[in-house]
């Protein structure tokens, strides 16, 4: 690697990796409230494992809520996602579900409902310039890997994919932070038998097929990789078998690691336990931003860690496509029950353009978003059932006409208030 080039690595899990099952009950059960009630408070967390689903949280809502409804929302979801076979420890039909939700604490109630925020904290939103959507560029190949594997499972293409996967893409970038080429790739499939030696490895272990492998390399990988940033592509994809130690790499060629622990038969719920809100660095931006620390998923729009979020992405793809910086990250910070934000903050790592600076790029945030709670869930239109959507493949970068925070309709008044 020449001097001054770096790695960066960013991971992204499919829709039916447990954590993401998780959080897309928990945002079916939103979807549900908003839709017979916009006003519906909402915090949901789920639990699923063997054949086992709990839903818990607070919820306040005028929508038929029965345990009856709860119970057909959940396998719903579930069937969704893929989980149908009761043979592999966790399947819509006879998954056990437990409901203890119960109401949320009027002394929460009594700050939001004059306006405030649903809770304390800060929140980050972030931009760049790598990528057409604005998204860093390992974190958007890695969810378009998983989302591609999806795609190819649900049309059963590659007939023996299960729901359960992971990726991972590690960029090298230039000194200046320009990506110069696709460094390695990670893909972790949950699989079917029919592509596994059954003790059939050197070793005596069970095995996935080196003709899998390269069916995942050539049907996932390299579309995808070809399809987002064919010029990024500087050499062959090789395949790096498991337990073969080093294996020779040409200058430029991409190392594809491809179930890099020799099988993965058993995944989803029955293989690791499901939490909502366990994948916030998959959910945001791969780790390349700063995160708060509050989860999304469940949680209804008067709950800043969401609906603050969005809107810090928001202000920051607008910057960013207004060419006032390269590169943009925002933080607003609130306290329960206060509608006005504690603080404004953006950094843009250097990159702002000229004859602006970041304490202009503040007044302008100030001057054309209105950052309170409502202002933030009326400007962006969040109080519709459009979250089940967000909980795979990432809440950002992704060309969703629900997504408002994705658009870029003040770039221009932003430019032309800069002066530029």
């Amino acid at each position: 690697m020449s001097s001054g080039r770096y790695l960066f690595t960013s991971e992204s899990v499919s829709m039916g990796h447990p954590d993401k099952v998780a959080d897309q009950i928990s945002d079916a059960i939103l979807d549900f409230c908003l839709k017979h009630d916009p006003l519906s408070r909402v915090a949901c967390e789920t639990l699923v494992t063997t054949d086992h689903c709990t839903v818990a949280g607070e919820i306040t809502t005028d929508a038929p809520l029965t345990r009856e409804a709860v119970d057909k929302i959940v396998r719903e979801a579930i069937a969704e996602i893929g989980y149908t076979d009761d043979k592999i420890g966790f399947a819509a039909s006879t998954c056990q579900i437990n409901n203890v939700i119960h109401a949320q604490s009027l002394h929460i109630s009594q700050g939001v409902d004059t306006g405030g925020a649903g809770d304390q904290g800060m929140m980050f939103g972030f931009a760049c310039d790598e990528t057409k959507s604005l998204m860093p560029l390992p974190i958007h190949l890695s969810h378009r890997l998983v989302e591609h594997h999806a795609e190819l499972r649900r049309s059963k293409k590659l007939g023996w994919l299960r729901p359960d996967a992971k990726s991972q893409v590690t960029v090298e970038y230039d000194a200046d932070g320009t990506p110069h080429r696709i460094h390695t790739v990670v893909l972790s499939t949950q699989h079917d038998e029919t592509v596994m030696t059954r003790g059939g490895g050197k070793d005596g272990k069970d095995y996935f097929t080196d003709a899998a492998r390269q069916m995942v390399i050539d049907q996932i990988l390299l579309p995808v990789l070809k399809k987002e940033r064919a010029d990024l592509i500087r050499g062959n994809m090789v395949m790096i078998r498991p337990g073969e130690g080093d294996t020779e790499l040409a200058d430029g060629d991409i190392a594809c690691h491809i179930n890099p622990t020799g099988c993965f038969l058993e995944g989803g719920p029955h293989g690791d336990c499901g939490l909502t809100g366990r994948k916030i660095i998959v959910d945001t931006y791969g780790g390349r931003g700063r995160h708060g620390g509050g989860a999304f998923s469940g949680k209804d729009p008067t709950k800043v860690d969401r609906s603050a979020a969005y809107l810090c992405r928001y202000i920051a793809k607008n910057i960013v496509a207004a060419k006032l910086a390269k590169r943009c990250e925002v933080q607003l910070s609130y306290a329960i029950g206060y509608p006005d934000p504690l603080n404004v903050w953006v950094n843009t790592e250097g990159t702002v353009a000229t004859g602006v600076t970041e304490e202009k790029l503040i007044e302008l945030i100030r001057a054309n978003f209105v950052l309170t709670p409502k202002g933030i869930i009326d400007g962006l239109n969040l109080r519709r059932p459009i979250y089940r959507e967000t909980a795979r493949h990432g809440h950002f970068g992704r060309d969703n006409a629900d997504f408002t925070w994705e658009k870029t309709d003040k770039a221009a008044a932003l430019r032309a208030a800069a002066g530029l």
